[in-house]
């Protein structure tokens, strides 16, 4: 087949737009699933070590289910509907009910896959791009399957109730409901259905002068008939408006004007949930190894309690202190990604234990991270006066709560912390060695020369990419402030913008954050500078030296590196939409607008083409010159590392986000025509992985950990299983909170018959 000179009309790749676009929507019923392995980890543990994990355990996998609540209207009905079929029949018996009811194989399976996605996702929305996904099967087809189950016999008002309620918005794919965001962007619920982003910008601007975060809020507004909107920022909480001991969040729980506008603070979001959560962090606390661990677990419980933030930052200080436990844990309102104005967090907790031969490799780096930040492209003033060394282990997870499973974490996200305190930085090795491999066959874009290169090299090349990113990316670069009190923590007078030549002009003042400030593009603009970190600092043989490798093995790494790089870049455009101009996955764009910079090096370092592939349908192929990695590639990464810190550094909004918008623009410029290649990108997708994850149990006084097959009925036997005791009332609890707010949003308006 003849491939089109770079240079061509962007024609290929339209072919395949028109039929293709419900795939996105779905989960395939080939979907991958892996089981998360940490069973020789928890062997190692002790029986007290295991009964804290167990009940770090509990408490998160109680307060995830706050991320229903935090998706969409219709997600806890829909996970309360699963819940009761699943406890009355399980997935085997549901099957042959299944098929009695005139389903075929691949139908049920589907329901399977979709099932254990809203299990995965915590909700109905990828985590990982917030797109929608619906049942790949006939409606009235799973109407019967529910409406004929054992569970609908037992209960049939509550499921058919459970069942109208949602069954609509289940399949819906109304324009607005496609994707999460704000206004006509999509559906949030941080938001009440009538805000929009200038509603958004004023809730943030009051919570600045309050000096509130908005990590545990949702804004809810409502319009008098005079036309004049108030605001409800409602804190999460186990306590409501009660009456109770002082403490520093009852002074805040008022009413307000500012800037023409009614604001109240109020309290109590996900009460019940966020009770259980407490109960079991409570008998946790009976088996922490050290005072540390106490302290952040009690300061966690007065966070979650109170609804206070500056409790959680408490903690945190305690989190980072406990320095390389074997039980390793966090737990809250952490990750702000699927906001839409990007400031509130999504709750998730995890517990892990520690890998040591990997975490030996990852001390190694710590060790050297000072002399690896002076290589940074960036002036020393533009640096932390000093590098807080961080806790850095490898971890196998036990248990991950919330949205997803990251491959590493670098918390707090508390920037006055992370500035002043410190940081932990934790690379999840049993996740990376499950979620991110790839079989030769559904390995797109490529040249089939680096195939097999790719395959071997990729994991240990993300190994060293996530190292990079999370320890040197995550946590370089200084904030430039002015204090309550005018002090700053730079020199006026001799600190000098290497963009401009000039003295700073701009900083961040008292109150301001590095997220309320660049708010939508926040998120990915810093992963954005982690990932050019991980790229440029990969270079330096001392970098793979510390991960075994040198010579040639050390060049494949860089190699395999950049090119995984450069291909997410173009995998990327599956998480953008054309209809609002937006990104949907900060980590996606970030990789995308890194493609960007290097193409624009030019010299033929990296080139995207559209081809056709050997199926006849449109393809595409990305090749990076090795021999111009630190040629043409390194020059370039410098030169826009700089700028990212310099307009971070400072505070540079305007600058920030003109620079990041232009490289994230999807448009359909010859000669890479990316508006055409999403097609293609989508044409060629694979499905992101599910993850089947272990449960505790307490049998006597020891702890027994439960495995699942990976399967899609394995995962869902999996959280059947999570919720043995209290399962309906749990149920009961998340369809209340739902009804109660339904009125903020067009959907369930009704509360299901027996639910409320």
């Amino acid at each position: 087949m003849e491939e089109p000179e770079a240079g061509s009309e962007c024609a290929v790749g339209a072919a395949a737009a028109g039929p293709m676009a419900d795939t996105q929507y779905i989960l395939p019923n080939d979907i991958g699933v892996s089981s998360l392995d940490c069973r020789e980890a928890f062997r190692l543990l002790s029986s007290t070590e295991r009964l804290y994990a167990h009940y770090l355990s509990r408490a998160a996998w109680y307060g995830g289910l706050a991320v229903l609540l935090q998706t969409s209207p219709e997600a806890p009905y829909i996970y309360a509907l699963l819940s009761r079929l699943f406890r009355a029949q399980d997935p085997d018996q549901l099957r042959q009910h299944a098929l009695a009811e005139g389903l075929t194989e691949e139908e049920y399976q589907a329901f399977l896959v979709y099932a254990a996605g809203v299990y995965s996702n915590m909700g109905n929305y990828k985590s990982f791009g917030d797109t929608k996904f619906v049942p790949n099967l006939p409606k009235e087809k799973l109407e019967r399957v529910i409406l004929g189950s054992e569970a609908a016999q037992q209960h049939p008002e509550e499921v058919r109730g459970l069942w109208q309620t949602c069954g609509e918005l289940m399949f819906s794919l109304e324009s607005g409901l496609r994707h999460l965001g704000l206004g006509k962007e999509g559906i949030t619920t941080y938001f009440s259905g009538n805000c929009t982003m200038e509603d958004a910008k004023l809730a943030q601007d009051f919570l600045d002068s309050q000096n509130l975060s908005a990590y545990n809020t949702r804004l809810f507004k409502e319009v008098g008939q005079d036309g004049k909107p108030s605001y409800e920022v409602r804190l999460a909480s186990v306590l409501g408006t009660e009456p109770n001991l002082d403490s520093e969040m009852t002074s805040k729980l008022k009413s307000y004007e500012f800037q023409g506008s009614h604001f109240r603070v109020t309290r109590g979001d996900y009460a019940p949930i966020l009770q259980k959560v407490v109960e079991h962090l409570e008998k946790a606390k009976a088996y922490a190894a050290n005072s540390h661990q106490e302290q952040m677990l009690a300061q966690y419980i007065e966070s979650f309690t109170q609804g206070s933030i500056e409790a959680h930052k408490k903690g945190s200080r305690f989190w980072i202190q406990d320095k390389g436990p074997i039980v390793e844990s966090y737990i809250g309102f952490i990750e702000s990604y699927r906001d839409p104005f990007g400031s509130r967090g999504e709750f998730e907790g995890f517990v892990a234990m520690v890998n040591k031969a990997m975490s030996a490799k990852f001390e190694w780096l710590v060790a050297s991270a000072e002399q690896l930040l002076k290589e940074l492209p960036w002036p020393p003033a533009f640096e932390k006066d000093k590098f807080l060394t961080p806790d850095f282990t490898s971890l196998d997870v036990l248990t991950f709560a919330g949205s997803g499973i990251p491959a590493g974490i670098n918390i707090p996200n508390y920037d006055d912390l992370r500035q002043t305190e410190g940081f932990k930085n934790v690379s999840l090795g049993n996740v990376l060695a499950v979620a991110y491999t790839t079989q030769r066959e559904k390995l797109t874009f490529l040249e089939e020369e680096d195939k097999d290169l790719y395959i071997h090299w990729k994991g240990p090349s993300f190994d060293v990419q996530v190292g990079l990113h999370e320890l040197l990316g995550h946590g370089s670069g200084k904030l430039f402030v002015q204090d309550e009190k005018g002090a700053f923590n730079f020199d006026q007078e001799t600190v000098i913008n290497p963009e401009t030549g000039e003295q700073i002009q701009s900083w961040y003042r008292s109150g301001e954050t590095w997220d309320s400030k660049f708010s939508t593009i926040a998120s990915s603009y810093e992963e954005c500078r982690a990932e050019s970190v991980g790229l440029y600092l990969c270079l330096h043989p001392q970098v793979l030296e510390i991960f075994g490798f040198e010579g040639a093995d050390a060049e494949d790494v860089i190699y395999v590196n950049w090119l995984n790089m450069v291909r997410a870049g173009l995998l990327a455009l599956e998480f953008y939409t054309p209809e609002t101009s937006s990104w949907r996955q900060a980590h996606m764009q970030a990789r995308f607008v890194i493609l960007r910079v290097l193409l624009e090096a030019g010299e033929g370092l990296v080139t995207v083409t559209a081809t056709t592939g050997s199926d006849g349908r449109p393809d595409a192929r990305v090749r990076l010159d090795r021999d111009k990695i630190r040629t043409v590639g390194k020059p370039a990464l410098e030169r826009f590392l700089r700028r990212l810190q310099v307009l971070k550094s400072t505070g540079d909004v305007a600058g920030g986000r003109a620079l990041y918008e232009g490289y994230a623009a999807v448009t359909d410029a010859p000669p890479e025509c990316f508006l055409s290649l999403r097609d293609t990108v989508l044409l060629r997708k694979e499905a992101r992985k599910l993850i089947v994850q272990p449960n505790t149990r307490l049998e006597g006084s020891e702890v027994q950990l439960l495995e699942y097959e990976a399967s899609a009925a394995g995962l869902i036997r999996s959280f059947s299983e999570r919720f043995l005791e209290d399962g309906p009332e749990l149920e009961k609890i998340l369809t209340q909170l739902a009804t109660a707010d339904a009125q903020f949003w067009k959907g369930p308006s009704e509360a299901p018959s027996g639910q409320a």
